[in-house]
């Protein structure tokens, strides 16, 4: 199946979770790599340099060691502002304004892993917090880059920041440690409480996280692209596995989803991750096809 023929087909009803490699497509020699400003914040503050991540290690831990390196030695350096100003002059292309254009003109909700605002800069989105949201900083889970007023996540675009966002950057999702708070956070909303939670309050009209990203992921069709979505994307990992007990509980809400990759692209264990859950690959033959034909 053709990624383009996939999303006309579903378009009237269909969100999207987007990694970086729509930062990557079609870029620089340089690249906007994730890997590569880790490797820049190790190198400054870490007197063995690295030219990569060592095997045997994840990005998270990577972070995470370099957090406690910097903690040990009494500094007061905010790693994650430093990581939110190493992206600063990332800038859209014009496979990032088709693709936005696309998925608001089909009020597509828009999920990325990543932290910078290139797709919401790619709209001319503003930045908006939905009405009667959770809020705090460290999870500003209500809160999207948007054309128009949003109330209802599900059924509305807007571009949602799963791993959080460079306008709050206490909310950057960099270490092991920082998804594991996530998982906490997210576990209490899903469980915690008869009447208001995911799992347990079906009955009420409105459970914890229906005003934020979270709604979106159980509600809706979802196809996801540009995403290694390797070991490392440990809270995403998680939130697919909820999401397929969820709709083994209540099956009649059981809802599609899609993990578009470029053939020969993805390992057996990841392959049998997604099909286990639920989410059906979809193989393509050249980048263009995930970031240029379908919009």
């Amino acid at each position: 199946m053709k990624f383009k023929n996939l999303v006309r087909r579903n378009k009237s009803n269909i969100a999207f979770i987007v990694g970086n490699g729509i930062n990557r497509f079609d870029c620089s020699s340089t690249g906007n790599s994730w890997e590569d400003l880790l490797i820049d914040l190790w190198n400054t503050y870490n007197s063995s340099s690295k030219s990569a991540v060592p095997q045997g290690i994840s990005e998270t831990e990577f972070f995470d060691l370099l957090q406690l390196k910097i903690s040990a030695s009494k500094n007061s350096i905010n790693l994650s502002r430093k990581f939110c100003d190493l992206m600063s002059d990332w800038k859209p292309a014009a496979h990032h304004q088709q693709f936005v254009d696309w998925a608001a003109k089909n009020n597509s909700p828009v999920l990325t892993t990543n932290f910078e605002n290139t797709l919401g800069e790619a709209g001319n989105c503003q930045f908006w917090r939905v009405a009667n949201s959770p809020f705090t900083d460290f999870y500003p889970w209500g809160s999207c880059y948007t054309k128009s007023e949003v109330k209802k996540p599900a059924q509305e675009f807007a571009i949602w920041h799963i791993n959080g966002m460079q306008k709050y950057q206490r909310s950057v999702r960099l270490g092991l440690t920082h998804y594991m708070g996530a998982v906490e956070r997210a576990r209490k909303w899903f469980y915690q409480g008869k009447s208001d939670s995911l799992f347990f309050g079906r009955k009420n009209k409105k459970w914890r996280g229906e005003d934020t990203w979270l709604h979106i992921i159980f509600n809706k069709p979802l196809a996801i692209f540009g995403l290694g979505l390797g070991q490392t994307e440990v809270f995403l990992r998680w939130l697919l596995i909820e999401r397929a007990k969820f709709f083994v509980r209540y099956p009649e809400r059981s809802q599609k989803a899609w993990y578009v990759h470029v053939k020969d692209d993805s390992p057996p264990g990841k392959l049998l991750f997604l099909k286990s859950l639920g989410i059906e690959p979809i193989a393509v033959e050249q980048y263009e096809e995930i970031y240029s034909e379908p919009w």
